[in-house]
């Protein structure tokens, strides 16, 4: 496959890009996730780092332009931003995310045209730096900024074998068995010499990770809790109009009462009150607890915690009935939840200025939350796609709890992706999840990710099931990413040394 001119490679980079995000939910063709990486390793081949850095950077548009268009909803939609100024924002931000995949070309080249004269340069190119730049470059992308994990290739394959090693190794893990497969089939077509090599490696990796994922790395513990959690599709645009606060307390609480005699816990997810916890507390919550405890049921809800001595107020999920507590959320969203360099920024659009767009973060270190007398590993949002982070409560935590306001993506790509990444964490724990969304897609997730079940969207909806709380540490638990780190500063160590040695 030869392609001269620059602008063509760059072309089919960026196609490259836009045809990867189907790999991921909602259409899940996993198989994607590994022909795409080996066309792109291929584009990279013989190119100088600048060229590589321009064919990453329009894979990387072409990747984040499908894969994130949902951005511009929040910002045109529900952020009042004009149509031409929303637009203008999400291609920002689609290109900064693309410089991380410019740079991982540039470091590939770079890399490249060290190996260029070596006797095996394209086995060591496809086989070993390709493969280990773009897995370098997911896990900066998950950190730097305060990171954005979306759409790394192990997400893509949670209902594929290669999942039977995230309890192992977690997401960055999985991902690095799919480049590695992506650069097996390269070498399979390339190479007849890697040919017989390629496929009996292919077959080891994919069997192992099936057979893998079959271990059950934790055991139940306690008996099933019923659980029922409340949807309750209050239009987003009511979230701060003081007209409509009622008809949000109205239905949460309805809905709530409807369902507390069958119920061990009820859970209300993020933003399902748009009001202080303490302005609520006398006249809305103090009744309704009083009710609760009389039924030995417990609730949970999600709404902003204003700490009355200093001012500041969190993102926090409330703990309500004989083991009351709080988790404030530890892990904001820029722009969305606190505005970067403020001072400079806020009021030059709407988006900027919205109300309770100033939370505070919550400590990295805060006392297990209980539920229905379980310790729950709690997490907001947008908090569950750093799996780094969600362990920090485990293995004390027998069940996992993410309440989230998808509401502001309305019909895209977003819910659907948000979803699978939580079935991830479940996976990577050995926990069953508990996820509430405002207005779907909520669900129930077993402790191997499968979908126990889910509520429809845009309905006003109670999803009720059993979840079984789980004891036990998969070793992703015990050492994060740790493994993967490893992995990647050990070939960071020998190319440096082969480098050092063969000048």
């Amino acid at each position: 496959m030869v392609i001269a001119e620059p602008w063509r490679s760059r072309l089919l980079a960026m196609l490259c890009g836009a045809l990867l995000p189907p790999a991921f939910a909602p259409l899940s063709f996993f198989p994607l996730s590994l022909v795409i990486p080996a066309i792109v390793f291929l584009l990279w081949l013989n190119k100088t780092a600048a060229e590589a850095a321009r064919i990453g950077f329009w894979f990387g548009f072409g990747l984040f332009g499908v894969g994130v268009s949902w951005v511009y909803v929040a910002i045109h939609v529900f952020g009042y931003t004009p149509a031409p100024i929303a637009v203008v924002m999400t291609l920002v931000f689609v290109a900064f995310l693309a410089l991380f995949t410019s740079l991982q070309g540039y470091v590939s080249g770079r890399l490249l045209t060290a190996y260029r004269n070596h006797p095996a340069y394209e086995t060591l190119a496809i086989l070993l730096i390709l493969p280990s730049c773009w897995l370098l470059f997911e896990w900066v992308r998950g950190w730097m900024l305060t990171g954005f994990p979306w759409l790394n290739l192990g997400y893509s394959h949670i209902d594929s074998p290669l999942a039977g090693v995230a309890p192992i190794v977690g997401v960055y893990g999985v991902s690095a068995l799919s480049l590695f497969s992506s650069a097996l089939l390269l070498l399979l077509i390339r190479q007849p010499a890697w040919r017989i090599r390629s496929g009996i490696m292919l077959v080891v990796i994919w069997a192992g990770s099936a057979l893998l994922g079959q271990i059950a790395w934790t055991e139940p513990v306690g008996k099933p809790l019923r659980v029922s959690i409340v949807q309750g599709n209050v239009p987003q645009i009511t979230k701060w109009d003081p007209a409509k606060v009622s008809l949000r307390l109205d239905t949460y609480e309805q809905l709530t009462r409807e369902n507390w005699d069958d119920s061990d816990l009820i859970f209300w997810p993020e933003n399902s009150i748009s009001m202080f916890y303490h302005d609520l507390k006398k006249f809305y919550f103090a009744p309704l607890e009083a009710e609760i405890r009389k039924r030995n049921v417990e609730l949970i809800v999600g709404l902003p915690w204003l700490n009355l001595d200093t001012g500041l107020y969190y993102s926090s999920l409330v703990s309500i009935g004989a083991t009351p507590g709080v988790y404030h959320k530890r892990h904001l969203v820029p722009f969305g939840e606190y505005v970067p360099l403020e001072g400079v920024i806020r009021g030059l659009v709407s988006f900027l200025d919205l109300p309770m767009s100033s939370f505070s973060r919550g400590e990295r270190k805060q006392p297990i939350l209980m539920a229905a007398g379980q310790p729950v590993a709690p997490s907001i949002c947008y908090e569950d796609a750093f799996g780094e982070e969600v362990i920090d409560f485990l293995p004390e935590a027998t069940l996992l709890i993410n309440g989230s306001n998808n509401a502001w993506y309305g019909n895209s790509l977003a819910p659907h992706q948000h979803l699978q990444i939580s079935r991830m964490r479940s996976l990577e724990t050995g926990r069953m999840l508990i996820r509430g969304t405002t207005n779907g897609i909520s669900a129930i997730v077993d402790h191997r990710g499968k979908l126990v079940a889910r509520s429809p969207q845009f309905e006003r909806f109670v999803l009720k099931g059993q979840v079984q709380p789980r004891q036990g540490a998969t070793p992703y638990v015990r050492l994060g990413n740790w493994p993967v780190l490893c992995l990647l500063l050990a070939v960071a160590g020998w190319i440096g040394f082969d480098l050092r040695r063969r000048r």
